[in-house]
């Protein structure tokens, strides 16, 4: 039974419309009303795992997660940091990605086709030069498959640990076909259709991995200097705390991130459970928008 007396639905609904607005900006309550009113054929049914992990709350620890993961890829990060304007225009950023997660989960067919066509022109207006003096292009089939591999293995890490109801092998797999979808639309070649081929297409990655100067740059940003209020910044720290845990060890390693698996399972993960509820508990009552993660590259 949902409580809905001043003293219960008061914080929750301010807590919930707070969330909102980070997440989703201004322009929110429109893009809502878009997305789910519209109607018309979806790339993906009611009953796809996608629905499920892209609605739930442990997509914030997720996305975090995704980031630190994207960054250790020396193209992408330069990507990034010449191009995506995430310091500057942090909350933007996330905006902008949370509009494009929710348009091709939940949106129109048509929705959801026109908003990769969108990002593939800003892809390919971005290329340049690293430090080290390579060449890269945001629109490189190639990168843009650790981009992808990255971010889902991330999402679908953190709903397995901090969701609500996890899903099963074949859900897994159903997961990263559904995404594969999205992929193809964005330009990734033949991108992974099970969690097998998800690990299997991560680790043939990892030659090319390491942490750059502007890769560990991000990860102080990210984890202690975060474009957040004063009041929110423990309840960051321990989605920041969760998503540095939820990193495979390696990575963690690249980045320079100790991890101690006593803190972890006593404190971190138990922290990073209780954050994850009360996100989800403030943003149920009203049924918003799925929540969708911080900025991905």
């Amino acid at each position: 039974m949902r409580t809905t007396g001043p003293g219960a639905a008061g914080p929750r609904e301010r807590l919930g419309n707070s969330l909102f607005a980070r997440v989703a900006g201004p322009d929110g309550p429109r893009n809502r009303a878009r997305i789910h009113g519209t109607p018309g054929p979806r790339w993906f049914g009611p009953e796809r795992p996608v629905r499920r992990v892209h609605a739930d709350a442990s997509m914030f620890i997720g996305g975090l997660s995704a980031l630190l993961l994207q960054s250790l890829h020396p193209l992408a990060m330069a990507a990034v940091a010449a191009h995506s304007g995430f310091r500057g225009d942090p909350w933007g950023r996330l905006q902008r990605t949370s509009t494009f997660l929710a348009t091709t989960t939940y949106g129109t067919a048509g929705h959801a086709q026109q908003a990769c066509d969108q990002v593939r022109a800003v892809h390919a207006r971005i290329h340049g030069v690293t430090s080290d003096g390579e060449a890269y292009r945001a629109s490189d089939p190639h990168l843009l498959g650790w981009v992808h591999v990255a971010e889902i293995d991330s999402f679908l890490r953190a709903h397995q640990r901090y969701g609500r109801h996890p899903l099963s092998d074949d859900e897994c797999d159903g997961y990263v076909a559904d995404t594969a979808r999205i992929a193809l639309a964005l330009g990734v070649p033949d991108p992974p259709r099970t969690r097998d081929e998800l690990a299997a297409r991560l680790a043939s990655y990892r030659p090319e991995l390491r942490a750059t100067a502007a890769a560990l740059d991000t990860t102080r940003f990210l984890l202690l200097n975060p474009p957040v209020p004063l009041a929110a910044r423990l309840p960051y720290g321990v989605l920041a705390a969760n998503a540095v845990s939820l990193l495979p060890g390696w990575a963690a390693d690249e980045l320079r991130l100790p991890r101690l698996p006593l803190v972890d399972a006593l404190c971190v993960r138990p922290l990073g459970t209780a954050v994850t509820m009360t996100i989800r508990w403030a943003l149920a009552p009203a049924r918003r928008a799925p929540v969708v993660p911080p900025d991905t590259p």
